[in-house]
């Protein structure tokens, strides 16, 4: 059996070390248009403010290839998937065939449109070779503005500003972390980012960025205008589909996967950010662009490919961070439309204290939690398995909630509680 993945990110990898729990033989191949192998873009802002280094990045060792007798191709693009042939085309003219295929192409950073987005000093910080492309110009370095103020944004803003350069975050909306928080949560972390020296402009988009070949400065679409030497794309990402373009492959934002993993092409696979999966609170399809998610796709996936029958059970909404001390995690819906929610909500502004809880039909639907963290997992599993907390609902946001308290509830999914740790929740990124 030959199999061949495109990524070498969290989906990929996962896959890697799904086929292998079942085949020890198949051959695999592993294509990455990066040259740095086997490191997590979660912490990639991290290494970026110098908080942590290179080997801190990686999530698994170095031999890890060696170790699962991986072909490695790095540095290498894939072009063109041609899935009626079986083999993939790579951009160094070599054409690989394959038995069953996976893709894992994630995502990349969304394009502004506008003049001047290809000025010396204009980035997205996504991968390695961004960091080291933002380290060489560092040093003329003054003022940084941050374009998007979402979890990817606000993330890039946090790293620059720990390098002691002056940032400013435009925002085209009324607030930041809008996807993530509703407004009260979203008011606390704006002024402790701006008491830490970050200055947050809302109500404003660029219309073009200003220099010659360097940056210099960007245009606001109200008619003013910004001194800067570097400029931040954060407003989001876009998965890289471009590949299966004309193919069988079909594609609605993101590569369709049916409850498998599997692709509308035969033998064919899509994992992680690049994949649409169900949604299992809202039922819709969509991308839940966090690591977690990717993980857990890739391995489904992975034991497909090798011949299971593994259902993906679905995906959720969860992203974590932390901006000056103060930890945040959202999980599910938070910002509720429409009838049949409810939300119950604890607030200390002296603490910078916020928990909300949004219920529908019984059951917890969705959380925000600043500042007050310890049973995120806890509330993101009663989310996951759906379980009526009408016993407890008087008593989730105590400051003792715990484990304990429903553990009446939990004893058929026990093992699941015990197994996922609630970790998962502290490994989440937004991408």
């Amino acid at each position: 059996m030959r199999y061949v993945i495109i990524g070498g990110s969290a989906a990929g990898i996962s896959a890697v070390e799904a086929i292998r729990s079942i085949d020890q033989k198949g051959e695999i191949t592993v294509i990455s248009d990066e040259k740095y192998p086997l490191y997590s873009r979660c912490l990639i802002t991290y290494y970026l403010a110098k908080s942590i280094d290179e080997k801190k990045l990686k999530f698994r060792k170095e031999d890890f290839f060696q170790e699962n007798r991986v072909n490695a191709i790095l540095g290498v693009k894939v072009e063109k998937v041609m899935p009626e042939q079986k083999k993939v085309k790579l951009s160094d003219g070599r054409e690989l065939t394959y038995d069953k295929l996976l893709i894992a192409t994630g995502s990349s950073p969304k394009k502004l449109g506008i003049a001047g987005e290809d000025r010396e000093g204009v980035f997205g910080i996504r991968r390695i070779d961004d960091i080291k492309g933002i380290e060489k110009i560092i040093g003329r370095v003054k003022t940084v503005v941050v374009l998007g103020g979402g979890l990817i944004g606000m993330r890039d803003a946090y790293a620059l500003n720990a390098l002691g350069k002056k940032v400013k975050v435009i925002v085209k909306s009324n607030r930041i972390l809008s996807q993530m928080l509703d407004e009260a949560s979203s008011e606390i972390i704006r002024k402790v980012v701006e008491k830490n020296g970050i200055e947050i402009i809302t109500g404003l988009d660029a219309v073009e960025i200003t220099g010659d070949k360097q940056v210099k400065g960007l245009k606001l679409d109200n008619g003013s205008k910004l001194d800067c030497e570097l400029v931040i794309i954060g407003k989001g990402v876009d998965p890289n589909t471009e590949l299966v373009a004309g193919t069988a492959i079909k594609v609605h934002g993101g590569i369709i996967t049916d409850g498998y993993m599997k692709t509308s092409a035969a033998d064919v696979y899509a994992a992680g950010d690049v994949a649409l999966t169900e949604d299992i609170l809202s039922g819709e399809t969509t991308i839940n662009a966090i690591w977690p998610c990717a993980v857990e796709q890739g391995r489904i996936a992975g034991l497909n490919m090798a011949g299971e029958k593994e259902k993906y059970d679905g995906s959720m909404s969860m992203n974590s961070l932390t901006f000056y001390g103060i930890p945040v995690i959202s999980i599910g819906i938070t910002r509720p439309k429409g009838e049949g929610f409810e939300q119950i909500l604890q607030k200390d502004t002296e603490r910078n204290i916020y928990k909300k809880m949004v219920i529908r039909d019984k059951r917890l639907a969705g959380i925000i939690l600043v500042n007050s963290v310890t049973q995120a997992g806890v509330y993101g599993e009663l989310i996951r398995k759906k379980i009526d907390i009408s016993s407890i609902k008087k008593g989730l946001l105590d400051s003792n909630f715990n484990f304990m308290k429903i553990l009446p509830l939990v004893q058929d999914n026990m093992d699941s509680f015990i197994e996922k740790g609630f970790q998962d929740l502290l490994l989440s990124c937004g991408k």
